[in-house]
This record gives C-alpha cells, sequence and structure tokens, in this order.
C-alpha cells in the first residue's frame, strides 16, 4: 500500500499502465547536494532506532535517482478517468488469474481468513491490483528512492522516515538490500507495503522467522488481511454494491463520508441494481464516482478499510469490484457516461500490435502503454481526425481494426 500525494502515492499497477515521462530532474535538484544530505540525515536516522553501522552500511554507495521527483505529482487515481483507470485493473484476464490463485493458495487463504476474518476474495483482489499477484512489484531500488525523496522535492520529511524504516528493514534481516526492490515512492512487495506500515502491520505468518513481503506469499496475503482488520473490517459484512436512484434524484448529499441510515436512503426511492431491498450493517455513503449519469454506489464501513490502504476511491473500488468478481459477481449494470470506453489489457496489447503493424517502433507488446505507445497513438489520433490526447479507447482500437486509411 502506497501513499497518495495528500496521503499516499499512486498504485503501482496503475503506474505501470499510465507512466510518464521522468527523464529529467527539475534544475533546482543538484545531485552534489546528496552526499551531504545523508551525512546531515544521520542523527535523525539514529535517533528512529538505525544503528551507526548499520546507517554508513547500507548508505555508503547510495546516489541519487532524479527521475523519481517528476513522479511526485503524477496520481493515476485522480487524474484518470474511472472508466480507464478500471478497465486495465478490473478485466476479465484479471478475474481469471485471481481466481486461480485462490485455488492455488487455499489453504493459505482459510488459515489467513480464520485468524483476521478477512475474506479471501478482497485480500487476493488487493494482491491483484498491487503487484498483478507478483509480477509487478517495481524495479527501482527502495533505498535509493527514499534517499533522493529524503533530499530533494517536496514532504521531505515523510520520505526521510520511510527511509529509516527501509534502513530498518534490511538492518533485522527480513527482506535483504537487493530485493528491496518497489515503486518510485517506496512501496515494495507482493501488496505494496510501505515501509512504516510493514514494521507496524507485517506478520510473519510461514514461521520461518522472518517478515518477508517479497518472498513469502502467505506472510503477504496474511499482513494484507492484518492491515484490514486494524483499518475496521468487518467480517461477514459488505463493502456496498451498486443502486438503481429514481428519476430527478437529488445528489446534492452524495459522498463516502456522508453515512445515512438505509432506511433513509429507501424512503428516497433507492434500490439495489436489480430492484431488490437495500440490505447492509450501519449507515451508507452514496458514492457517484462519475457523477450522476453514471453507476451508482452504496458504500458501507468495510470499503472505507479498502481505501485506508490508498487514498483513493478509484483505487477502493477497483478493490471492491474485483473482489465481487472473484466470487461470481458481474461487471457494473449501469454504463460509464462516456462514448469511448477504456480497453482491457488484453485490448490494450491488440492496439499496441495494431500500433506496430502500421510501423511504430513503440517496443514490447505488454499492455502498458508508455511514451512511445502515446506517441504512436497521438499519430494515429491525428491521422484520423479523432482529438489527439494520447489516449487508448475503443474507438482508436477499432479504427485500426478497420484498417482505416
Amino acid at each position: 500500500m502506497k501513499p497518495v500525494l495528500s496521503k499516499h502515492p499512486l498504485a503501482l499497477l496503475a503506474a505501470a499502465l499510465l507512466p510518464i515521462a521522468a527523464d529529467s530532474a527539475p534544475p533546482s535538484a543538484d545531485p552534489a547536494r546528496f552526499a551531504p544530505c545523508l551525512a546531515e540525515l544521520k542523527s535523525d536516522a539514529l535517533a528512529r532506532g538505525v544503528s551507526g553501522a548499520a546507517y554508513e552500511r547500507l548508505t555508503a554507495n547510495l546516489v541519487p535517482d532524479m527521475k523519481v521527483l517528476e513522479l511526485l505529482d503524477y496520481q493515476p487515481e485522480f487524474r484518470t478517468a474511472i472508466w480507464d483507470y478500471l478497465s486495465g485493473l478490473v478485466d476479465d484476464e484479471r478475474v481469471a488469474d485471481g481466481r486461480a490463485m485462490q485455488a492455488q493458495w487455499a489453504g493459505v487463504l482459510a488459515d489467513v481468513a480464520s485468524r483476521y476474518r478477512v475474506d479471501p476474495a478482497t485480500v487476493v483482489a488487493v494482491w491483484g491490483v498491487e503487484s498483478n499477484f507478483g509480477r509487478n512489484f517495481g524495479q527501482r531500488p527502495l533505498l535509493t528512492s527514499l534517499s533522493t525523496l529524503s533530499c530533494y522535492g517536496r514532504r521531505q520529511a515523510y520520505f526521510r522516515g520511510e527511509f529509516f524504516d527501509a534502513l530498518k528493514i534490511v538492518d533485522s534481516g527480513d527482506v535483504g538490500a537487493e530485493q528491496l526492490n518497489g515503486s518510485w515512492a517506496g512501496a515494495f512487495g507482493h501488496t505494496q507495503f510501505m515501509p512504516s506500515t510493514f514494521l507496524r502491520l507485517a506478520v510473519d505468518f510461514d514461521g520461518d522467522g522472518r517478515r518477508d513481503l517479497v518472498g513469502s506469499v502467505p506472510d503477504a496475503l496474511a499482513s494484507t488481511a492484518n492491515f484490514l482488520k486494524k483499518a475496521g473490517w468487518r467480517e461477514g459484512e459488505t463493502w456496498g454494491y451498486e443502486v438503481s436512484l429514481p428519476a430527478g434524484f437529488d445528489t446534492s448529499g452524495a459522498g463516502r463520508r456522508n453515512k445515512q441510515p438505509l432506511a433513509s436512503w429507501s424512503a428516497r426511492g433507492v434500490t439495489r441494481i436489480d430492484g431488490s431491498p437495500l440490505t447492509g450493517e450501519g449507515g451508507a455513503g452514496l458514492m457517484l464516482p462519475a457523477g450522476p449519469k453514471g453507476p451508482a454506489f452504496l458504500v458501507f464501513r468495510n470499503f472505507d478499510a479498502i481505501y485506508g490502504y490508498n487514498a483513493a476511491e478509484s483505487y477502493a473500488l477497483a478493490i471492491a469490484h474485483l473482489s465481487d468478481r472473484l466470487k461470481g459477481g458481474a461487471a457494473f449494470a449501469t454504463p460509464w457516461p462516456t462514448d469511448d470506453p477504456g480497453l482491457s489489457r488484453v485490448e490494450r496489447r491488440e492496439l499496441q500490435s495494431l500500433l506496430i503493424a502500421r510501423g511504430h517502433a513503440i517496443g514490447n507488446v505488454d499492455g502498458m502503454l508508455g511514451d512511445a505507445s502515446r506517441a504512436a497513438i497521438r499519430i494515429e489520433q491525428q491521422r484520423l481526425g479523432h482529438t489527439v490526447d494520447g489516449r487508448a479507447g475503443q474507438k482508436l482500437l477499432k479504427a485500426l481494426q478497420e484498417g482505416n486509411p
């Protein structure tokens, strides 16, 4: 779990699906300041419990990675249309993979559910969104990224705390420095814990004496369940569900935090999407992630627990929806309010193949639409007379499938 800028940075997979250029550092970031900064930080590190020997050993060969500074302001959870954000995170491919993982790790998940009272589908959904079931950990060395963010850019005090905690993780022997790779902001492992969260909530579930969220799937799944439990997860209760609003419904009271008794929503004509009465424990908030013309949801306390993992409603909705799909639930009934829906990862790979067939050098066909893919998309959009924005949607895919000249 990773902090978004106001609280936690972007979700790792979403960042992989929607990368930006980060080839140059802001001109004010002087690499020569790095070594003096590390020397100045030593006293603070010692005060946070890092041993002097560990600090000297683990910082001796660090060099700054200035590319991380440009990523500070990039947050796909807030900048990306919800239909694009969810289309790559909750698709048929991830549902199939998630069900396979549930079967493979059924025994561990049952034990985790017994101890922490969090259902397997929700834990697996976090795993799927955070690292694509261990396939995408992130490749940046955490000590490099966090030390850089400790010396440059905004929120240095926050990142210094995470840097010191990462040093403690390595010094404890839980995770080796060479394994401590992850997102630019410091999240790592199967379910992407920040170092401070690791120290508070990671557990040794496989009994090998180490809390290893990189090499141990049981440790990662149990630690995730422990996080959700401590965040207020209620066993047997729903996160929420899609609802139908009557014509002319006043949405001025919408909002995840503005929870009302179900009787109040029912009295105003709100029903479940299939027309059945509302059910659930406690009050619920009405969430409209795409405004009043898109899907509507009533969300309960368990949604808030998921939200605590990465403070963005779109992120929490991705986890919640994937968990429902893993249990056999259907896609949302109400369409998103757009005439150009987003692409699944299979469709993104097909789009990349079509771009290559048209002579664009975009690199590997991997479904991750980076700078080269988006540059090619803009060229094709201009050729087709589409809006030139570098966005991959159904209209562009269909046009290229049809071989439009």
